[in-house]
This record gives structure tokens, C-alpha cells and sequence, in this order.
């Protein structure tokens, strides 16, 4: 079974000084907080949700993904 630290996780800051942590490979596994740290123990709990109702489906969850981080100059 698949974990979050199977995982490429991104957080990053958000409007109204959060932050939205989240899993490209996993659509909707995504969260807030108010600090980087906060939004990352709320994706872990999101996460789990997620990966009950994949059990629960009888599928599985997907392969992580490779982010590329372009240059903006």
C-alpha cells in the first residue's frame, strides 16, 4: 500500500498569506493552512481520506508523477 511519502508533494504560498499543500499525481489531494507545516499535516489527513475511498472502490491509487520546474527568465 501507497503512503504520502511515495509521493511528490508541493507546497507552496496561496492568496491571504496561506498555503495549499498538495499531490499533482492525485486529483483533489490538496489543503490549506496557515503556515507551510499546517498545510502539510492537513494533507496527510486528506490523503488518508483519499486512499480509503480508493480501497473501498477496489482501485488503485495512482503512480506519482515528475514535476519539471521551468526557468521563468
Amino acid at each position: 500500500m501507497k503512503s504520502l511519502q511515495h509521493y511528490t508533494t508541493v507546497i507552496r504560498p496561496d492568496d491571504n498569506s496561506t498555503f495549499v499543500a498538495y499531490v499533482p499525481a492525485i486529483p483533489g489531494c490538496h489543503a490549506w493552512g496557515q503556515t507551510p507545516d499546517e498545510a502539510r499535516t492537513e494533507l496527510v489527513y486528506v490523503f488518508e481520506m483519499i486512499q480509503q475511498e480508493y480501497e473501498e472502490q477496489g482501485r488503485s491509487l495512482p503512480e506519482d508523477v515528475e514535476l519539471v520546474i521551468a526557468n521563468a527568465s
